[in-house]
């Protein structure tokens, strides 16, 4: 059984604390207006488990990978316990050369010297501009104000998520309670930052989960891997899968309940963790670069899992469809021609499409409507695209989001 909470913040499970802090990426510390929103001046966020916690995590599919992820990876296929992630915005530390790994290490012995653990236990996260070597002066500057300030209350542990995000409007954050079989508790809380860049395998996120509960290295990675196949991975913003992705979840046991394999409560929690994920993915979603709308797409009667994979992934990814989705206007043709050039093998004369419930397209032809009706319907925040191949019995489905005039004005001067 699993309940979402109210208020959801990365602390909540017990044993974790957080903070965040500006470093003068974002904005100088000296000029910077208190008045601002958080998210515009912190830019470096830390979350430490008061105990060793086994981890697991998964990665964006880019062979390019920022230096930063490439040291954690390495930290976590170790197998070893960890102790927490330092994350940081503005800057990717990605195209580096080797100083990128070795100014994340830095980074990390900071905090471990002050925490008291081995640099080894502080896996490193980093997002924004690719290409420009890591300013890692300022952020060891705020390591010590940034390991004083940890704390397990909500507002510190809103700035740990207020730090990494980058071009994001909104905090991406979800919790829930989970009660086991014996009827005890165990808690799950996740948050993330992307807005843009975002496309499978991974979306372009970094997205971090904690929980009270013990479970193992091997069991933690079953269950992101079984979570993010039809979550994070079906989230597509502009079709740009970026190099510092990542999926990563820490248990540290403080509840005293561990979870084991091929159990009840091994269910439960993946249930609960599946839903937290796609919570996250439909925030990452609506709020892509310059959005206006959500768009849920969904392919039915498909004669493979990887042919709806193709329609919804092709339909998304469609400047054209995205476009037409901003402006309202009921261009039933552009999603008929992205299925068609998608790879899917599908009967084209049986081919049906609804766009919120309305029937614009039935056995491979446009039907007639009322252009003002139908406009009225697209003025609706959440769009949903159905589409009907009517050949098999596979399904699959697409988070994405529509392209407004800002989503030019936000890229085309990204790093400047």
């Amino acid at each position: 059984m699993e309940n979402t909470i109210t208020e959801a913040y990365i602390t909540l499970p017990k044993g974790f604390k957080a903070n965040g802090v500006n470093c003068g990426m974002k904005t100088n510390p000296a000029n910077f207006n208190p008045d601002l929103p958080k998210n515009k001046y912190l830019d470096m966020g830390l979350v430490l488990s008061d105990v060793p916690a086994n981890v697991a995590g998964a990665y964006t599919s880019n062979l390019v990978k920022g230096h930063s992820l490439v040291r954690s990876i390495g930290l976590i296929n170790s197998g070893n316990k960890v102790r927490g992630i330092v994350i940081n915005s503005k800057n990717a530390n990605a195209a580096v050369g080797a100083v990128g790994i070795e100014d994340a290490e830095e980074v990390a012995s900071e905090i471990a010297k002050l925490v008291g653990c081995s640099s080894s236990e502080i896996l490193t996260a980093s997002t924004g501009v690719i290409g420009s070597r890591l300013p890692k002066e300022k952020l060891i500057a705020k390591v010590p104000e940034l390991v004083s300030g940890l704390s397990a209350d909500s507002e510190t542990a809103h700035n740990a998520e207020y730090a990494m995000m980058t071009t994001d409007t909104i905090p991406k954050e979800v919790s829930a309670t989970i009660t086991l079989k014996n009827g005890k508790e165990v808690t799950l809380s996740g948050m993330a930052k992307g807005s843009g860049m975002i496309h499978p395998n991974l979306a372009t996120m970094i997205a971090v989960f904690t929980t009270d509960a013990e479970i193992s290295n091997d069991l933690l990675d079953k269950f992101i891997k079984n979570s993010i196949k039809h979550t994070f991975n079906r989230v597509s913003v502009d079709g740009d899968t970026s190099v510092c992705d990542m999926v990563v979840a820490f248990a540290n046991g403080v509840s005293g309940e561990t979870i084991e394999d091929n159990t009840e409560d091994a269910e439960i929690f993946q249930e609960a963790f599946t839903k937290l994920s796609e919570d996250i993915s439909r925030m990452l979603a609506a709020d892509g670069e310059g959005a206006t709308k959500f768009v849920e797409i969904e392919c039915f009667g498909a004669d493979s899992e990887y042919d709806a994979y193709l329609v919804v992934s092709a339909i998304a990814k469609s400047p054209l469809v995205k476009t037409a989705i901003f402006g309202m206007d009921a261009n039933c043709g552009r999603i008929v021609t992205a299925a068609g050039y998608s790879g899917a093998k599908f009967n084209p004369d049986k081919l049906d499409v609804k766009i919120n419930g309305f029937q614009f397209y039935k056995d491979g032809c446009a039907l007639p409507f009322d252009e003002e009706e139908v406009k009225k319907l697209l003025e609706a925040h959440d769009i949903n695209i159905q589409v009907y191949l009517n050949g098999g019995e596979y399904y699959d489905r697409m988070f994405t989001c529509d392209f407004s005039y800002d989503y030019v004005k936000i890229n085309g001067d990204y790093r400047t």
